[in-house]
């Protein structure tokens, strides 16, 4: 399955390090975080990670392959 998910704001790259599963890109003052998510498990490891981080999650989508 490959995910993307859209955090508020500009991610430095020191926090886009904390995800190094997934790639990431800025715009318009979103970042969205994309790749390749295992299991339902991986999922809720990466929205943990955002909210430990203090990142504000706005949308999260499961991609077609």
């Amino acid at each position: 399955m490959r995910y993307e998910i859209r955090v508020e704001g500009h991610l430095s790259e020191t926090l886009a390090k904390a995800f190094p599963e997934l790639g990431h890109v800025v715009m318009s003052g979103q970042t969205v975080l994309f790749g390749p998510v295992v299991d339902e498990a991986h999922l809720y490891g990466l929205l943990a990670r955002c909210r430990s981080l203090g990142l504000r999650v706005l949308e999260m989508r499961q991609l077609p392959e």
